[in-house]
């Protein structure tokens, strides 16, 4: 049986990506999760102002958003990240890197926004997922 989930990491004529993996491909069940805030269970922002708390409550939420599905982060094919400032990302792909292993990145886009649905929110993460049938 072949992989439900195939990664090309650079297609011929592509560069390839330090951080992501550029084609992301796979066959079965399609999730997907909504953009993720740092929240804990009862609502309370966790982290106030910390980039890391922040992003690690976030991959944690995206963690079990994908369990709900009867999805895990090998299951991801895309994941976008929002963020009020580029300088976050290194704390978001050290998040990244406790959940999703470096042979196993999902595809992957980051866009810095002028905000999110309130100031104290550093980034939200949503995911794609292709789970096998």
């Amino acid at each position: 049986m072949s992989e439900p989930i195939v990664r090309i990491p650079a297609p011929d004529g592509v560069a390839p990506a330090a951080a992501y993996t550029h084609v992301v491909t796979g066959t079965g069940r399609f999730v997907a999760v909504a953009g993720q805030l740092p929240l804990d269970e009862n609502g309370t922002l966790v982290g106030p102002g910390d980039p890391e708390a922040q992003a690690r409550q976030v991959f944690e939420n995206l963690r079990r958003c994908l369990a709900a599905a009867g999805a895990t982060f090998d299951d991801v094919v895309k994941l976008t990240f929002f963020v009020t400032d580029m300088a976050h990302m290194p704390a978001i792909r050290a998040a990244r890197r406790a959940y999703v292993p470096d042979d196993r990145l999902p595809a992957a886009s980051a866009v810095q926004v002028a905000a999110l649905v309130a100031p104290e929110y550093l980034m939200e993460i949503e995911a794609f997922a292709v789970v096998a049938e």
